[in-house]
């Protein structure tokens, strides 16, 4: 019997930005899963609404636990906010990411294949027991190749699309709640952006 491969969620690039820091710490919430995607095995559809999963080839982790670690280091890069910790924590928050992996799969109905990342995220107002913002964020990468390891590839260019947006999406949503002012700068060289397409001054 072939032993198990097993393949990483990761993200290689570096998030920086020089705007003003909040007085707010922010607390990510481990990830949920959508039923199908609570699992390391690696999902693949060869036909619309029918989820298949490999064999032999898996995920180290389940998707969403390998999520967590991933978004507290890219927003923890950001320097835009005097901490990040991963929920549950024993330090007081101010405030707290909560997203769920709605779909992550590789899609064989398509010439090349291609990879669908689909996450769901919340900004909550901790003290205010609110949401400040709530967004569907979704991304797709084409395979260099037709197996599983190009859409491991595809996945993480996937991910690591969506890791930006939500980076972003937590800059200028925390900006609602605490005044510190946002200069204009920017994301891996992208202008930060209103939710109407205008750049933030």
């Amino acid at each position: 019997m072939e032993n198990h491969r097993l393949y990483l969620l990761d993200s290689d690039t570096s998030v920086k930005t020089l705007y003003s820091k909040r007085d707010a710490v922010l607390a990510v919430s481990m990830p949920r899963a959508r039923p199908g995607f609570d699992t390391p095995r690696m999902a693949y559809l060869l036909q619309p609404h029918e989820l298949e999963y490999f064999v032999v080839n898996q995920w180290a982790d389940a998707p969403s636990r390998m999520l967590g670690p991933l978004l507290a280091q890219t927003l923890d890069q950001t320097g835009s906010f005097r901490a990040i910790v991963l929920n549950p924590s024993l330090v007081s928050v101010d405030l707290r990411l909560d997203t769920e992996l709605v779909r992550l799969q590789q899609d064989f109905g398509t010439k090349p294949s291609r990879v669908r990342f689909t996450l769901r995220a919340q900004l909550i107002d901790v003290a205010g027991k609110r949401v400040i913002a709530a967004r569907v964020f979704d991304e797709t990468a084409n395979a260099i190749q037709d197996d599983a390891y190009g859409g491991v590839i595809a996945a993480n260019q996937a991910v690591q699309g969506v890791l930006i947006q939500l980076a972003e999406f937590c800059i200028s949503e925390s900006g609602r709640r605490w005044s510190g002012e946002l200069h204009p700068q920017e994301i891996n060289g992208v202008p930060m952006r209103h939710k109407n397409g205008g750049e933030m001054k």
